[in-house]
């Protein structure tokens, strides 16, 4: 059977994958995922009304967000664990349903008679749910509501499911908010109305960013209370010698859990991808087996894993499908999962460490190279009289914002191209997987300022924000008035909560690329366009003129 998804960047022919994913997922997969969505909508009914009435359920919250988190792209690649958690699904909306309707009792009124979200019964085995799925999948919303309410509906899921994966990592860390979890609830159940307009959905997409924001509040102070403020920190990027271990994903709890277990073993952990940012965490970079960091960015994972000579541990989304030479010594943790692939459900990572005892490391050191990193809002805000300063007397004329996901599909160039076209008196804040890109090129220092400030993962967006509205308080204006532009990338469902969050701001001007989602359909651009003038990035000389009209533009010469 066939399957629709266009919620990634790297979609098929930019308009939607039929057949297998662009990720790795094949069909039955991409079904299970629509099913448990359904599914958990139709908790979420229930969960809303009961809330209403004063009830409410941890396990259930929790449940509802872990669904969402589970089908963000490159998490859950296995349809045994995806039934398996519809199953789990159709228990929980069992429980929300008794829930509300005890709550409706107590408070002596009739319960309302749900929507089929609320009854769907899934089948009893993998063909039977993935037949099922076709009835509440993508192209079947497209036939009842249109194609620009659809990719209103999926704008608003998807912001929900990069929320999800935020609060997912926060309630790990005991930071959890009831009205976070209330807003789950009721926008998913507004997605099962069977009426949709375009008003009240572009109103949810901006409070989506609003509580977005509030969540990635939630996960900094989990992140900062937990391990400290990140430091402005010399990391080496280079390898050393000895057994190893590495680090892929974004969950720091998993990171300290494996450095407690390896501290003392003669083994060596690196970190990957948007791990990297944890090297700059007192309570971790204390371990001084924590050597630094190895790779650039998710797509390339295949290559590089194969070409690590010891135990690799994926902690939340990136995940390819592993390669037959590096299946064996792969391990995923949390909501991760792909067939065949050994799983730790209780964070006891002794197989990860039998594995790289078991492989040969590396057996010499590579030559010292490091990179600067750790520039959170903390560190930022430190200085920020110093930034000030330059900013006055001219020496800093402009800040450019360059971050967010990164991926294979051709155009993302754009990007180094743009960073080292950025003049001289100008620095670069950049964030994410996105900063692979041009993190390891040179880039000078203004006033002992460096050029290339280094914010952190992608949920540390929020760092970003709050150093823009500190500038914006110190200079007395508004963010939009900053001498600040924001270039940012996009893969999955993370990059479009954030995107929600910074439009819910009402910061405009935000040029995103390489390409501009599928799901907003020509009439969505417009309005975004009308309120907020987002625009697609061009070409990185062209944008960088447009952006400083007055400035001498140097471009490096062009990347193959």
């Amino acid at each position: 059977m066939g399957m629709f998804c266009y919620q990634c960047e790297q979609t098929a022919q930019g308009k939607g994958c039929m057949m297998a994913g662009v990720c790795g997922k094949d069909a039955n997969t991409a079904s299970l995922q629509d099913l448990l969505l359904a599914v958990t909508k139709g908790t979420a009914m229930y969960a809303h009304r009961a809330r209403a009435l004063g009830a409410v359920d941890a396990g259930i919250d929790r449940n509802v967000i872990e669904n969402l988190f589970t089908t963000v792209t490159n998490v859950n690649f296995d349809p045994d664990r995806l039934s398996a958690l519809i199953r789990t699904a159709v228990e929980k909306r069992a429980a929300a349903k008794k829930l509300y309707e005890a709550a409706c009792a107590k408070a002596g009124k009739q319960p309302e008679t749900l929507n089929g979200f609320a009854t769907l019964a899934p089948a009893a085995d993998i063909p039977g749910m993935v037949a099922q799925a076709a009835q509440v999948g993508i192209e079947h919303r497209k036939k009842l509501y249109g194609e620009d309410i659809t990719g209103l509906m999926e704008l608003l899921t998807y912001g929900l499911k990069g929320m999800a994966a935020y609060a997912d990592h926060a309630a790990i860390l005991g930071k959890e908010d009831a009205a976070v979890n209330a807003f789950f609830h009721d926008a998913l159940n507004l997605l099962t109305h069977e009426k949709q307009t375009v008003d009240e959905l572009f109103t949810y997409n901006m409070k989506a960013g609003e509580v977005n924001l509030k969540i990635m509040g939630l996960l900094d102070a989990g992140n900062t209370e937990t391990y400290g403020h990140p430091e402005p920190t010399s990391m080496r990027v280079t390898a050393v010698k000895g057994k190893c271990i590495l680090v892929s994903g974004h969950d720091l709890k998993d990171l300290y859990a494996l450095l407690e277990q390896t501290e003392g073993k003669g083994i060596n952990i690196y970190t990957h991808g948007e791990m990297l940012p944890c090297n700059a965490y007192p309570k971790l970079k204390k371990f001084k087996h924590l050597v630094g960091n190895y790779g650039g960015a998710w797509q390339d994972q295949a290559k590089e894993f194969e070409a690590f000579p010891g135990a690799i541990l994926m902690t939340t989304n990136c995940i390819q499908k592993p390669r037959d030479t590096y299946k064996g010594r792969i391990f995923t943790c949390g909501l991760v999962a792909w067939p065949g692939v050994k799983h730790i459900s209780d964070r006891n990572f002794a197989p990860v460490i039998e594995a790289a005892l078991a492989a040969p490391g590396f057996t010499a050191d590579e030559p010292e190279k490091r990179i600067m990193m750790g520039f959170a809002r903390n560190a930022v805000l430190g200085v920020a009289d110093k930034v000030i300063d330059a900013v006055k007397a001219g020496a800093i004329k402009h800040f450019f914002l360059i971050g967010g996901c990164d991926g294979a599909k051709s155009g993302r160039n754009y990007y180094t191209d743009f960073a080292q076209g950025v003049p001289n008196d100008c620095v670069i804040l950049t964030l994410a997987c996105g900063k692979y890109r041009f993190n390891k090129l040179e880039y000078g220092a203004i006033g002992g300022i460096p050029r290339l400030l280094d914010v952190g993962q992608c949920n540390d967006a929020y760092s970003a924000i709050q150093i823009a509205v500190a500038l914006s308080k110190a200079f007395n204006t508004d963010v939009n008035s900053l001498p600040l532009s924001m270039v940012l990338s996009w893969y999955e469902q993370k990059a479009v909560c954030i995107l929600l969050t910074l439009l819910s701001l009402g910061i405009k001007n935000i040029r995103l690329g390489p390409t501009l989602p599928a799901f907003v359909t020509p009439a969505v651009l417009k309005v975004l366009v009308e309120k907020f003038n987002i625009m697609p990035t061009t070409t990185a000389e062209a944008d960088l003129k447009a952006i400083l009209p007055n400035a001498q533009i140097k471009m490096a010469a062009a990347h193959a």
